[in-house]
């Protein structure tokens, strides 16, 4: 039977992963989740697609997004409580992030990691952009299935960046359950949707390296989803919030 072995959020989006041993699913997913990303001084959203390298700055903020603390790899630690400043909207991949900007120490350390301006911005709701997709779930039965097509012993799931990783799943076991309701945990999702995935995915989860054409490897055995997306993993909106810890096993309800 599929169970929990692993969650991971990014409490900024883009920088390094955190993974609890439970976490408490809202409607909006897991509240620490994206709940910052960053933008330019020309609102332009900063992602691992603009500087790979964010994935070494490691963060941590609480449930309500009022305090944050960056560790950067060269070891500087950057904490403070979190002031808001002016409202801002910035486009993020077809979507509209909403929030404010934050003042603050992160900065400075932040704009001279990226060798760009950078502002930090706190979402106004939690979770982010991902209106009624608050969760992600892959298997590792898809990961090993990926690691075929791609002649490659080991695969990192990290690089996808899933929500809840399950073990114990066939190959893509997950996408038999879209348009069905699973419980795991306290928690029942439902499964709405495969989740198509960007060039992020080709980067090493440690450095952000380039290191593996994951996109090439999708579309050479499970093609393009209405030409244009290579998928890996399904989104879930929260049906029933509650906690969720390693071990729980996936019940597919009817």
């Amino acid at each position: 039977m599929p169970h929990a072995v692993r969650f991971s959020i990014a409490p900024v989006r883009s920088l390094g992963l955190e993974h609890p041993d439970e976490i408490d699913l809202t409607e909006f997913g897991v509240l620490e989740d994206r709940r910052f990303f960053l933008a330019d001084d020309t609102n332009r959203l900063v992602d691992r697609l603009v500087v790979p390298e964010l994935v070494q700055i490691a963060a941590h903020t609480n449930p309500e997004g009022t305090h944050l603390r960056m560790t950067f790899p060269d070891g500087l630690v950057v904490e403070d409580v979190v002031r808001l400043t002016d409202p801002i909207e910035t486009p993020i991949h077809d979507r509209t992030g909403v929030g404010h900007v934050v003042d603050g120490p992160w900065t400075a350390p932040l704009s001279a990691f990226a060798g760009r301006t950078i502002r930090l911005v706190r979402c106004d709701r939690p979770g982010g952009t991902r209106i009624g997709n608050a969760a992600t779930i892959a298997s590792d039965g898809s990961l090993a299935e990926f690691a075929r097509h791609a002649a490659v012993e080991h695969v990192d799931i990290r690089r996808f960046r899933m929500l809840i990783e399950l073990e114990g799943a066939a190959a893509h076991e997950e996408d038999t359950w879209i348009g069905r309701r699973i419980a795991i945990g306290e928690a029942i999702l439902s499964i709405t949707k495969p989740v198509g995935r960007c060039a992020i995915t080709t980067q090493d989860p440690d450095t952000g390296q380039r290191d593996l054409d994951t996109l090439r490897t999708l579309i050479s055995y499970r093609g393009l989803r209405e030409g244009k997306h290579a998928d890996f993993g399904v989104f879930a909106a929260v049906v029933q919030p509650g906690r969720v810890r390693l071990g729980d096993a996936v019940s597919v309800l009817a």
